[in-house]
């Protein structure tokens, strides 16, 4: 059998595993390709396509209107921009308190204690409950009845009660307290398994140094947590703008539309008016693109920033 021969059968032995190798790639992922066209890729073109029509969900694609919807939200109807607003407070509000405390709990529950295990429990305990029995039962302790424990309070130290969720002043503010509440001990066990896997003789060499705890604070824990906070701020915030069970709950959107989002104007105009799902379907667009601009603005600015191990 001559060289060139044997040089053929060889590339093709070659060129067979090779696409045998790429046929079992490709039939590995493709269940998780399928999945995404399904579930992500079909939805949101299909979401699109909503956005540019008028209707309702018995006859969604009723009458086509182009971009109209989405200069309907922007600019001609005001409501949407101040539900934006609405979220956006609560963002800004939310986000750092939440990763602030979250980081600060970790940090306390990461030295050795007995009372640390109790701790844990309880500081997770709340994120096992349900976002509306949460609201609920926080619906409660702001009730403006003297019933209510936030007015008992400030009573027993001589105050006039409050109307706490019924002010356009403190209505968001309580809406913030109880979502901090509820994710706070989620957020702070992540940051505590992070500082769980810093080398102790990091922090042996700066007790060495004669390192402050402050400083030892700023200068290695919150570098060496950097991965964590950057991920919890992207994820913390997305969600953050998706919030709806505990603003229903709790306000309603009210007083007036003071604590209305944007998820609520989404639910309300898909399902609550009449010939509105395709403002609804402009809504969902625009809050995505904004989501996707937040992401890549962290990505962008602060990402450079993270000290990876």
């Amino acid at each position: 059998m001559s060289d060139l021969t044997l040089q053929r059968q060889a590339k093709r032995k070659l060129n067979g595993k090779f696409i045998r190798n790429q046929v079992f790639s490709w039939a590995l992922v493709l269940p998780a390709i399928l999945f995404l066209c399904l579930f992500t890729f079909y939805p949101m073109g299909n979401l699109v396509h909503l956005s540019l029509y008028r209707g309702n969900i018995t006859n969604p694609y009723k009458t086509f209107r182009g971009i109209e919807n989405y200069l309907d939200i922007l600019v001609r109807r005001p409501q949407f921009m101040t539900t934006l607003k609405n979220t956006a407070l609560y963002v800004c509000m939310y986000v750092p308190i939440c990763l602030s405390l979250s980081v600060i709990f970790a940090v306390w529950l990461q030295k050795a204690r007995k009372i640390n295990n109790f701790a844990q429990t309880c500081f997770f305990a709340p994120h096992l409950v349900a976002t509306i029995s949460s609201a609920f039962m926080w619906s409660w302790i702001f009730s403006p009845e003297s019933s209510g424990i936030a007015n008992g309070i400030i009573k027993v130290f001589g105050f006039n009660t409050h109307n706490w969720l019924g002010s356009s002043s403190t209505a968001m503010v309580c809406v913030m307290i109880m979502n901090t509440w509820a994710s706070i001990g989620h957020h702070a066990l992540i940051f505590l398994s992070a500082l769980k896997s810093i080398p102790g003789e990091v922090y042996e060499a700066a007790e060495l140094d004669s390192s402050s705890a402050v400083k030892t604070f700023f200068k290695i824990t919150l570098p060496l947590l950097s991965p964590q906070i950057f991920l919890m701020l992207i994820t913390m915030t997305t969600n953050s703008f998706k919030i709806f069970e505990s603003v229903r709950q709790m306000t309603g959107g009210g007083p007036g539309i003071s604590t209305k989002t944007v998820c609520m104007f989404i639910y309300d105009n898909a399902f609550e008016t009449n010939n509105t799902l395709g403002l609804a379907g402009a809504s969902s667009i625009v809050l995505t693109i904004i989501l996707m601009l937040i992401t890549l603005l962290d990505f962008k600015g602060l990402e450079k920033k993270v000290h990876y191990q």
